[in-house]
């Protein structure tokens, strides 16, 4: 029975981060987003037809940073990448909020500069819910 508390915590750290956001609303809100970023998925099926200025969302949730293949990532996002950062809820609406600042707290570098020059101050959760749903 000692080891039921340890087992538990440890249940804790290595389970996903989520963030507390509503798929429905994301779904809208990506609408802000498709300007830049498509939604593909590997069979070649478009869930959002969009832009190729950024990388494909598809499959973003549990995926490395920098990932995508062939994709020509910035110095910033590729010094996160580094660090073996993988992209979850929490992080996907924290970067679409300040995506420079939230690059410089992540390598220390406050050189550290996003591609993505948007910002979404708001529904950055309901985003990431939404990308979380459309590739289960």
């Amino acid at each position: 029975m000692k080891f039921l508390p340890l087992i538990a915590s440890l249940t804790l750290v290595a389970a996903p981060v989520f963030a507390e956001g509503d798929a429905a609303k994301g779904e809208n809100e990506f609408k802000k987003c498709k300007a830049c970023h498509a939604i593909t998925a590997p069979d070649g099926t478009d869930i959002v037809k969009g832009g190729k200025v950024g990388p494909n969302l598809y499959g973003v949730v549990g995926r490395p940073l920098a990932s995508v293949e062939g994709f020509a990532y910035g110095d910033g996002i590729k010094e996160a990448a580094g660090k073996g950062l993988v992209w979850d809820e929490a992080m996907i609406a924290a970067y679409v909020a300040d995506p420079t600042k939230w690059l410089e707290e992540q390598t220390g570098d406050p050189k550290a500069k996003s591609k993505m020059s948007f910002k979404l101050p708001k529904g950055g959760e309901d985003v990431a819910a939404y990308l979380a749903s459309v590739a289960k």
